[in-house]
């Protein structure tokens, strides 16, 4: 009579019941991009005497950070909300860890329709911190220029 009860209490213990559900697991493509702030005014108020190239400014203050999980093919493009006149130039400086930075690039006239690759083969992940250079030059020949603002778009594209 004791085995007959401990049968039955061993197969009451092993009863259970389950459930299954189906989880859809997807992960989009993510392309994003951020800066830390604006750069100080560039501001070009000397030169030498017998130089039509006056004494250029820099700005090294910000900084970038990207996260993109697409592949190798990624890049950060850089354009102008306008182009500079001629004897003006902007160029722009983009370190990475994660790609292949193009050093410091001429985006006078580089405008929406012509945007320059300033880092690329980027791979997947994430680059925080980055620096940002911008160095303005200007010839004496082309004139005074008054205060102007550029919006300067950076792009992180495939």
């Amino acid at each position: 009579a004791i085995a007959i009860l401990s049968l039955l209490f061993i197969q009451e213990s092993n009863a259970q019941a389950s459930a299954n559900q189906t989880v859809n697991l997807t992960v989009s493509a993510v392309y994003k991009i951020s800066t830390s702030g604006n750069p100080g005014a560039l501001t070009i108020s000397n030169g030498t005497a017998g130089v039509d190239a006056l004494t250029s400014v820099s700005d090294n203050s910000t900084t970038y950070s990207i996260t993109q999980n697409v592949g190798n093919t990624v890049k950060i493009t850089a354009y102008l909300n306008s182009a500079l006149s001629s004897g003006y130039t902007l160029t722009l400086g983009l370190a990475s860890t994660q790609g292949t930075s193009a050093g410091s690039v001429d985006i006078s006239n580089a405008t929406s329709g012509s945007a320059v690759d300033v880092v690329t083969a980027i791979s997947r992940g994430a680059d925080a911190g980055q620096a940002i250079s911008y160095n303005f030059s200007a010839d004496a020949s082309a004139g005074t220029l008054s205060a102007t603002s550029k919006t300067v778009t950076l792009t992180l594209t495939n």
